[in-house]
């Protein structure tokens, strides 16, 4: 069973389609990536995947649930991170992190020994005591992708993770990724970073204008599109999709 199962998903808003009959799997220890320009829709199927929008047609499933009709036993498998998510800006980060523990149902002992990993993974220890609304950009989204995987769900959604990161903060985001890999962990992200689409992904999907214009490995793409960098790819799919 795919862990991740997009299928002919359609979302409109009004005469705009935001997301033109999707369809993509992700298996179990397999990281794919979502590349487009602005507007292609990635982010708004990240969040139809989510729960956040129903679909105008098609279905999204997380591990065989369907998000709207099961969006309870859905959600549990999920790890999602979204730029629009913000944190309570008087509570300290281990009073966020430790809220959204119980509202998980973790026993504590669970959420004592999480956060001192994720807090070792994501450099949290400097500023766990600090109230979040203190903290930089870069510490608020260490701290959003912490709170997304606390309870270790099975698939992680991840809308442009390290966007708001240097290149230090970002490549202890890419471990933390390539390590739910090596857990067997299904992981969708969306990214503009081609050097972190070409480092992590398996596999790329490509939109343009809410459809999936190419699909494959990094290497795949760049040879299909004649271009011998995977930004190269980018634009050659980018321009294909706009005339399509």
């Amino acid at each position: 069973m795919a862990a991740i199962s997009l299928e002919e998903l359609t979302k409109d808003f009004g005469a705009l389609r935001a997301v033109d009959r999707l369809s993509l799997e992700v298996r179990p220890g397999e990281v794919v990536g979502l590349l487009g320009p602005n507007g292609a829709g990635k982010t708004t199927a990240l969040r139809v995947l989510a729960g956040l929008l129903a679909p105008t047609s098609g279905r999204a499933l997380l591990l065989g649930f369907d998000v709207t009709e099961r969006p309870l036993q859905a959600r549990r498998q999920l790890g999602f991170l979204t730029a629009s998510t913000g944190l309570y800006e008087r509570l300290t980060v281990k009073e966020v992190l430790s809220t959204f523990g119980r509202l998980h149902g973790m026993a504590e002992v669970a959420i004592t020994g999480r956060l001192a990993q994720l807090s070792a993974e994501l450099e949290l220890s400097e500023f766990l005591d600090r109230r979040c609304g203190s903290l930089s950009t870069g510490q608020k989204q260490r701290v959003s992708i912490a709170r997304a995987v606390l309870h270790e769900p099975a698939v992680y959604v991840l809308d442009e993770p390290t966007a708001s990161l240097d290149p230090l903060a970002s490549s202890g985001i890419l471990e933390m990724v390539r390590r739910a890999r090596g857990a067997g962990k299904a992981v969708l992200f969306s990214t503009h970073r081609m050097e972190e689409a070409e480092f992590l992904c398996d596999r790329l999907v490509f939109l343009a204008a809410g459809k999936a214009v190419a699909e494959g490995t990094p290497a795949e793409l760049r040879h299909r599109s004649g271009e011998p960098s995977l930004t190269g790819a980018f634009l050659h799919y980018a321009k294909l999709g706009a005339r399509s």
